[in-house]
């Protein structure tokens, strides 16, 4: 029988396989020890008062029950399994004996677990490739095709069957990963001793929880290396430092460009490196730009709320600059959250007959939650009573929780692949800023988290008019009439586009819609010099977000000089460059200021 793989990917010698896991065994043993040693003087790794605190168990028994309800069309679902496999096994046999075999499955063009060559090659490791992924889509397929279901139920039991079958993925295996195989021969087992290493710091870094590294820590510094665009702190409140950055261009917009990033995560998304920063960009396209760096909130802001971060964040910075600059009228950005709040906002603006801001853009912001995506499987009254609990001992919610649901969404690229490369091959994590920011994590205060949860997402509320009371007026989206600017990402896993879409049916004034390639950061943070991805555009604005999509026109590239080109008609001329440290405001200090600076222990 022959074997039909390439020379460079045979199977390791069973011998030194085994000689290499018993070094494995003897090295890993006293790290192991070490690190219980050090767990119980630090008062042990810590207990889980409540298995089940998102309900995933009731959603499976409901499911299993319905699904037990039919036993005729389960066996159906079960033949048509044995069927694949036996398809697989006659296929695996052809290939054994030398024969040429299509298979019967193969995974998605960007699923990159199974990239290397031995997976395709080796007879034995396609094998075990096609049985998961046959053994996948039958699951998912089983789960999906349950009726009886209410929604909300329905898709829990889908996302963590997905998280399920993700997690069981045979690349994540020793044994059942050729490259992870292979390099355990070739190092001697050195790789999975380092792997234990990583996992045991990860485990300490976490306290006892897992908080997989991502990338190398020490290779970025915050106002260094990224968030390095030159500027001033000019003015701050509890909840924000304002940061106005200093110019490149003679002259500039007249009217100053505010940015209203979202507090889940640190404004510096917008100005990671220069190469990639927005911020420098608006800078050098002639924008006076003032972002607005959030507080890394503690136990003492616990009962700060939304209507809070309107006034000690939106308006108090609409007010320090008029008074820094003369100009009161501004032209803002608001970036997912923070355009939540800036949409909150300029409805209020409209109750209050306040126009200062003059044109409004929306960076994968929701306004409608009526089809919040993935992140709606978190939000029940189980789950939200649970987060409201842990909230309420702490006074906030735990930054790595946060970023935890974040990578669930994507937990191939964003858990799994990491296990493989720092566990299982044992390397360093590589240096990527963006990495770097999506593991800067920050606090939720509770009650501002709270009213978000369960007002935007679980009710709805902030699309229906007077659905939302801010400092004593009931506010109605439909109300605002500033013209807007919509961008939104066709890969988003946080803010899907068909929902952020419904916010061009809520404002009344004149409105631009963009769709971008990639997701939710990368469809933003896409400099022109990048040339990758590109855009859709569509002058009408009809209510069925896919009949705005048939109708588009396809642009190549960056968005960004056609946000630039929309935002200059706002402009109101021309004025000399604006110095930060020459205002009338006092430089509290250097950008990015001493908020965003502030780490999550």
């Amino acid at each position: 029988m022959a074997d039909n793989q390439a020379p460079d990917v045979k199977l390791p010698d069973p011998v030194e396989l085994s000689r290499a896991m018993t070094r494995i065994a003897e090295q890993s043993q006293k790290l192991v020890t070490d690190f219980l040693a050090r767990q119980t003087a630090d008062g042990g790794v810590g207990g889980v008062a409540n298995p089940d605190p998102m309900g995933v168990g009731n959603a499976f028994l409901e499911m299993t029950k319905r699904m037990m309800a039919d036993p005729a069309k389960l066996m159906k679902a079960q033949m048509t399994l044995w069927q694949d496999y036996l398809t697989l096994w006659q296929r695996t046999t052809q290939r054994l004996l030398g024969q040429e075999a299509e298979p019967v499955i193969t995974p998605a063009k960007d699923d990159r677990r199974f990239k290397d060559s031995a997976w395709d090659e080796n007879t034995l490791f396609d094998f075990i490739k096609q049985s998961y992924l046959l053994s996948a889509r039958w699951m998912q397929s089983t789960v999906n095709d349950v009726q009886g279901l209410d929604d909300h139920t329905a898709k829990k039991v889908d996302f963590y069957t997905r998280q399920f079958v993700d997690a069981m993925a045979p690349s994540n295996f020793v044994m059942t990963n050729p490259e992870v195989l292979r390099t355990t021969v070739e190092t001697g087992g050195e790789n999975l001793v380092k792997g234990l290493e990583h996992l045991l710091k990860d485990l300490e870094r976490g306290k006892g929880e897992l908080r997989i590294s991502m990338t190398d820590y020490d290779a970025f510094q915050v106002g260094k290396n990224i968030a390095s665009t030159p500027g001033k702190v000019v003015f701050q409140t509890d909840l924000m430092q304002l940061v106005q950055y200093t110019p490149t261009t003679p002259d500039v917009a007249k009217r100053p460009l505010m940015i209203v990033p979202p507090w889940i995560n640190k404004f510096y998304i917008l100005d990671l490196r220069e190469k990639n920063s927005f911020v420098k960009w608006a800078v050098d396209q002639g924008h006076t730009v003032f972002v607005l760096s959030w507080v890394n909130p503690d136990e003492k802001l616990a009962q700060k709320t939304f209507e809070d971060y309107m006034t000690e964040g939106v308006l108090a910075a609409l007010d320090a600059i008029e008074k820094q600059t003369g100009e009161k009228d501004v032209n803002a950005v608001g970036y997912c959250l923070g355009g939540t709040l800036l949409g909150s906002t300029l409805a209020y603006m409209a109750a209050k007959k306040d126009d200062r801001i003059k044109s409004a853009t929306f960076f994968t912001t929701m306004l409608d939650f009526a089809e919040a995506g993935e992140l709606s499987v978190f939000i029940d009254e189980e789950q939200l009573n649970f987060i409201e609990g842990q909230m309420a001992e702490k006074g906030y919610l735990d930054g790595a929780k946060m970023a935890t649901t974040f990578n669930m969404l994507r937990a191939n690229d964003l858990i799994w692949s990491f296990v493989v490369n720092n566990y299982l091959l044992g390397k360093d994590p590589f240096p990527f800023d963006l990495l770097y920011w999506n593991s800067d994590s920050t606090r939720m205060p509770a009650a501002m988290h709270s009213f978000y949860l369960r007002s935007m997402y679980q009710k709805n509320l902030l699309c229906q008019p007077g659905g939302v009371t801010l400092k004593g007026e009931k506010i109605d989206l439909r109300k605002v009439k500033t013209p807007a600017f919509f961008l939104s990402t066709r890969e988003d896993h946080i803010a899907p586009w068909k929902s952020t879409y419904q916010g061009t049916q809520l404002f009344t004034g004149p409105i631009k819609f963009v769709l971008a390639a990639s997701g939710h950061i990368a469809g933003v943070v896409n400099p022109p010099a990048a040339e990758k991805y590109c855009y859709w555009t569509n002058e009408k604005l009809p209510k069925d977000s896919e009949a705005w999509l048939k109708d588009s026109k396809q642009n190549p590239g960056s968005w960004w000089p056609a946000w630039q080109e929309w935002v200059t008609g706002f402009a109101n001329g021309k004025v000399p460059a604006r110095d930060p440290a020459k205002g009338k405001l006092k430089a509290l200090d250097e950008a990015p200021g001493s908020y965003v600076k502030t780490k999550v222990s």
